[in-house]
């Protein structure tokens, strides 16, 4: 089991940037995929990055791609986002997920291992 705590959310302006920190504990962090999601209320949930277990392969949703960073630390068991260039739209509640991801699909597949989330709202 993995069990994960968002935090480094909060309120900027746009064009900023935030941080996000994914915590997780438990021993299989560390052969997760991990992917970040959003959802904004009466929205369904978006994935919005993805990472490989060793961290050498990323995805990014194409509304973020340039301006999202997704990193893993194995070592302290995180996994975080950079957010650039922030915009409106990316106002939402982030959650990051432990899953898999598909190499010959280039595709991530969310496990049942969620965050509660922290809110990121964008807005002068």
């Amino acid at each position: 089991q993995v069990q994960l705590v968002e935090s480094g959310g909060g309120l900027v302006q746009p064009g900023g940037s935030l941080r996000l920190s994914c915590a997780a504990s438990g021993s299989t962090f560390s052969i997760n995929a991990m992917g970040w999601y959003r959802q904004a209320p009466g929205k369904e949930r978006e994935l919005v990055a993805t990472i490989t277990s060793s961290g050498d392969r990323t995805k990014y949703a194409d509304s973020v791609k340039g301006r999202f960073s997704i990193s893993r630390d194995n070592a302290k068991n995180t996994v975080y986002l950079q957010m650039n260039s922030l915009k409106p739209e990316d106002t939402a509640v982030y959650y990051c997920n432990a899953g898999r991801y598909r190499y010959y699909s280039a595709s991530y597949y969310p496990d049942n291992y969620w965050g509660q989330g922290t809110q990121v709202t964008v807005s002068s």
